[in-house]
């Protein structure tokens, strides 16, 4: 399997090297001959934006047999970074002069940038939540999250009977009971960092050492509960960060095109088209 997304991934960087270095070499042949050269790779980064914005399209229409989502996405990639050499292209390698263009400009490096950093991002999430253990469906984390909270305070109020006091009950309250009842630590998750976690366990095993065996049997089921809920904010921060991406690659790529399609509009109204002198 390996081996096989290796050989699939090398013979897309080949393509994509040959593809960009043909369109670099053909736009040198064509510039001295070719007037109006900037309408046709236009026109060309127009098409390949749309059939980038496709890609959302299939995402959201799974059941047709349009091919998997894994090949999709390779060659969303693949035909994203060939548009990044069309781009320059087009513009000459030059900044744009126009208030406008520099808009339009910015917004196209904005949505390339956004789009590689999630493509980047998508491929280290799921290593990393393979790393930490088994992964739960996102919309489930709350519930999940939800019914440890119940389960560890049902615990520990149950222990002032069953060890004749208070001592983990009021520990629990003290220290566990606002980390077990909310997501925490989002950014320290993506981060890796795990210092919080490992104060709460310190914490515990202070705490443990004045302890009676049977309260310690109940300190040491909130502490598993604690790492269980750990576990999930970390794999929710990881799989809330890929959402939120969207929420940024988005929203910049269709306010792209409607700017393309307004600056299309402007050139061919105020230049006359490709026949403008």
């Amino acid at each position: 399997m390996m081996r096989t997304t290796i050989k699939r991934r090398l013979s897309g960087m080949v393509l994509l090297v040959a593809a960009v270095v043909a369109l670099f070499w053909g736009h040198r042949q064509l510039v001295p001959v070719m007037r109006h050269l900037a309408y046709l790779t236009g026109w060309l980064l127009l098409a390949v934006c749309l059939f980038l914005t496709a890609y959302n399209a299939r995402k959201k229409l799974p059941f047709l047999p349009l091919g998997n989502s894994r090949t999709w996405l390779q060659i969303h990639a693949y035909v994203g970074y060939f548009s990044l050499a069309l781009f320059f292209a087009h513009t000459g390698w030059r900044w744009p002069s126009g208030a406008f263009e520099a808009v339009l400009a910015s917004l196209y490096l904005a949505v390339a940038a956004s789009g590689v950093a999630g493509l980047v991002w998508s491929r280290i999430v799921p290593r990393r939540l393979t790393a930490r253990g088994c992964e739960a469906l996102y919309e489930r984390i709350p519930i999940i999250r939800r019914k440890l909270a119940e389960d560890a305070e049902a615990l520990a109020l149950a222990s002032v009977a069953t060890t004749r006091s208070t001592a983990v009950a009021d520990f629990y309250k003290l220290h566990l009971a606002g980390f077990l009842g909310r997501p925490m630590n989002g950014w320290k998750h993506l981060a890796e960092v795990r210092s919080p976690l490992m104060r709460i366990e310190a914490r515990i095993a202070d705490f443990d050492r004045f302890l009676a065996p049977d309260q310690r049997k109940v300190l040491g089921e909130l502490a598993v509960m604690v790492v269980q809920k750990d576990g999930l904010d970390y794999q929710r921060s990881l799989q809330l960060s890929l959402k939120l991406w969207l929420f940024v690659h988005i929203p910049l790529t269709y306010s792209l095109l409607i700017l393309t399609v307004l600056h299309v509009v402007i050139v061919f109204a105020f230049s006359g088209g490709a026949g403008a002198n």
